[in-house]
Parts: C-alpha cells; sequence; structure tokens
C-alpha cells in the first residue's frame, strides 16, 4: 500500500526497531514522533513518561473519559494522570488504534496459551527493560497505547484481538505537548493474530 506522509520538519532521530526489541527516547516539545509500520500488521504497545517528573504519566483512564472513546484517532490528545496534554495525534494512515487490550506479559501468555509459552518474550519485559534505565519499575508501568493493534469493542461489550487494520508503510504522528521520555515495546506476541504471528520491524522518526 502506497500511503503519502505528511512532511516532517529537520528530522533529528531515526532509527529502526527490531522485532521484538524495546526502544525508549525522549521527545521534546513540539516535536512531532512518526511511527512507522515498516512491514504492517505491527503492534507497538507505547508508555509515555513526563521528562520533568515520570510521576506524571499516560493515562488511559483520563484519554478515554476525555474523549469519549476508547479508539485513539487523528486529533486525539494523550493525557496524563495529571489532566495535562502529554501528546497529540495529528495525522495517521490507520483509521484507529487501541487503548484497552493491554500489554502481554509472561505471565497472560501461559494463562491464554499454554505453560510452553512461559519463556516466550512479552512486552511487559521489554517494558521493564527499557525502563529501568531511569530507574523505573513494575509500579511504573501502567495501561499503554498499542499503535496499529485492531482489539474491536464488540455490542455486548466483548473484546477481540483480530487481524490488524494497517499494511506496510502506514504511519501515526504525534506531536508531543510537553517534553516526554517514550517508552516502547515493539511487540513480540506470536499466539495471536496481533502482529500477524511474525513480529517486525518498525521505525521511529523525531522531528521538529
Amino acid at each position: 500500500m502506497t500511503v503519502s506522509a505528511p512532511p516532517l520538519g529537520t528530522v533529528v532521530h531515526d532509527e529502526v526497531v527490531p522485532a521484538r526489541a524495546p526502544w525508549m527516547h525522549t521527545v521534546r516539545a513540539g516535536q512531532t514522533l512518526r511511527i512507522v509500520d515498516l512491514e504492517g500488521n505491527q503492534a507497538v504497545d507505547f508508555l509515555a513518561y513526563s521528562a520533568a517528573d515520570d510521576a506524571e504519566r499516560y493515562s488511559a483512564q483520563d484519554t478515554i473519559a476525555a474523549q469519549g472513546n476508547v479508539f485513539l484517532r487523528e486529533g486525539s490528545v494523550l493525557l496524563s494522570n495529571e489532566g495535562a496534554p502529554m501528546m497529540t495525534v495529528t495525522a495517521t494512515a490507520v483509521a484507529y488504534h487501541d487503548t484497552i487490550g493491554g500489554a502481554c506479559s509472561c505471565e497472560s501468555n501461559t494463562l491464554r496459551y499454554g505453560h510452553h509459552t512461559k519463556a516466550q518474550h512479552a512486552c511487559v519485559e521489554n517494558f521493564l527493560v527499557a525502563n529501568a534505565q531511569q530507574g523505573r519499575g513494575k509500579r511504573d508501568m501502567v495501561s499503554n497505547v498499542n499503535w496499529f493493534m485492531n482489539v474491536p469493542v464488540e455490542a455486548d461489550g466483548a473484546l477481540g484481538i483480530v487481524d490488524g487494520i494497517s499494511a506496510p508503510g502506514l504511519y501515526v504522528d504525534l506531536r508531543a505537548e510537553m517534553d516526554v521520555v517514550v517508552v516502547v515495546s515493539n511487540c513480540p506476541q506470536i499466539n495471536n493474530p496481533c502482529n500477524g504471528f511474525n513480529p517486525t520491524p518498525v521505525r521511529m522518526i523525531v522531528a521538529e
């Protein structure tokens, strides 16, 4: 699929994150983070912390309540647990993104898919590895965003994790409204269709 993304300003960081890997980077207020789904159907688990005080961090509850919708689309504002705007979705080539599917872990994999998955790498471990570089631990992990992941909510309230709606080269642009530390797990999950059962790399571009 060929998609014309809006032009970015001066690129100050450009990195390909391998499949299954963590990533952390500080995005300054006014800068734009573009996440590119290079091969398609790759979930990108995402947390954000205030760079000034990481006790202030992304809040799914505040974000969902403020916009009155569980999906993130162009114009959505990611709010902190103090109700402050952290990042705004300024453009996206994917119709919507998930806020409620959560992050996979060794424990949840074991529960859902069997004990043989216990040793498989998971998003919680990626978050812990990345956050440890700045002294954060499990207590600092909160509900995350899943960019490019398709978690429909049925009429009866049931959730599903189904085939993605992303494709190679699709992207999402996020403008930082404050200095934020972004922590990502390029999702390693291979037991459900969130990554097409085949995790792939993504590209992270920061521009100003």
